[in-house]
């Protein structure tokens, strides 16, 4: 299931992520409330609301109605303060992403700092998985996910890569961390969703591979060589490491460029 940021009321949306807003609050089709905002609803609490409700059940979970339900009130009452649905949206994934440290912690070296910045927005979208199904076709502008980029730009310019270059790296170390949370994320729905945990799954499955293809390892002889090579363990283990690893190469390639600018 993939979600489109930014497909709300541009004007309002941006308002309500930025702090501004400015105009009349309305809910949908420009009604107004029926008899305004009860004591303690806000949009803060709307949008803490709508996290809770994609946290646990899931982003195909989420509505209007669903949010109110959460805090004892009908759909309608929250549109005094969120348009609808679709600016909710990008609130909620701009205050998950408020979770990240605003800069660098200090550190001697950019790539203590870049690895600081993967670890936490990656343990952001694990805690927030539903986050990982809003697409990144369209950000949502808020300050929280510009700040985030402004923090990788800050851990990164020790390295002095040059503008074309640095865009490369901005994009390959945001999609490794994104897509790397997503496998996770998969593989823990899996569990979830399958009732067969993955060390069960894994084992029912290359017993059979095994008895299918006797000369798997005369086939596929590279694969069997980095299988034997060591590492893997648990799952999540297995990820952590395949994580660390991964995210070393793509330093070790931004430290060659910033080599040779």
């Amino acid at each position: 299931m993939t979600v489109y940021a930014g497909q709300g009321d541009a004007h309002r949306s941006l308002a309500l992520l930025w702090g501004r807003p400015d105009e009349p609050p309305t809910g949908r089709g420009g009604r107004t409330g029926r008899s305004g905002p009860k004591p303690g609803l806000s949009t803060d609490t709307i949008v803490s609301a709508g996290i809770a409700v994609a946290d646990a059940e899931g982003m195909a979970a989420l509505s209007m109605r669903a949010v109110g339900e959460r805090l004892g009130r009908t759909a309608m009452a929250l549109y005094t303060y969120v348009p609808g649905k679709a600016e909710l949206l990008d609130l909620m994934h701009d205050r998950v992403l408020a979770e990240l440290p605003a800069r660098p912690a200090p550190s001697d070296h950019w790539r203590d700092a870049v690895t600081a910045w993967a670890e936490e927005l990656s343990a952001c979208y694990l805690r927030h998985p539903w986050v990982l199904q809003v697409s990144q076709a369209r950000p949502v502008l808020g300050p929280a996910e510009l700040a985030a980029m402004e923090h990788l730009l800050s851990a990164l310019r020790p390295a002095g890569l040059a503008p074309e270059r640095l865009r490369g790296a901005v994009a390959a170390l945001w999609q490794y961390v994104r897509g790397m949370a997503a496998t996770t994320a998969d593989a823990r729905g899996a569990a979830a969703a399958t009732g067969v945990a993955d060390e069960e799954w894994w084992h029912t499955r290359s017993a059979r591979l095994a008895e299918l293809a006797p000369d798997f390892a005369q086939r596929f002889p590279l694969l069997t060589a980095l299988q034997s090579a060591g590492g893997g363990g648990a799952p999540e283990e297995s990820g952590r490491e395949a994580f660390r690893s991964g995210l070393a190469v793509l330093l070790d390639g931004i430290a060659a460029s910033s080599a040779t600018a």
